[in-house]
């Protein structure tokens, strides 16, 4: 399945939050990932599913 064409259960967006912030998550819908702006890493979604580690995450610029 093509990671980009992944989707994920809006009511499970709400319910989660940055491991390392517990902040609000964004949804980036062309990169697939979700973005915590206070952190400054956006989490990958592999498959549909979050992947909530911060090992996994990227740095972004915001």
């Amino acid at each position: 399945m093509d990671e980009k064409i992944s989707r994920v259960d809006p009511k499970m967006l709400e319910l989660l939050v940055c491991p390392l912030t517990k902040g609000r998550l964004t949804y980036d819908r062309e990169r697939n990932e979700l973005v915590s702006r206070l952190a400054k890493l956006a989490y990958p979604i592999r498959d549909g599913v979050p992947i909530m580690l911060i090992s996994e995450a990227r740095s972004i610029d915001v």
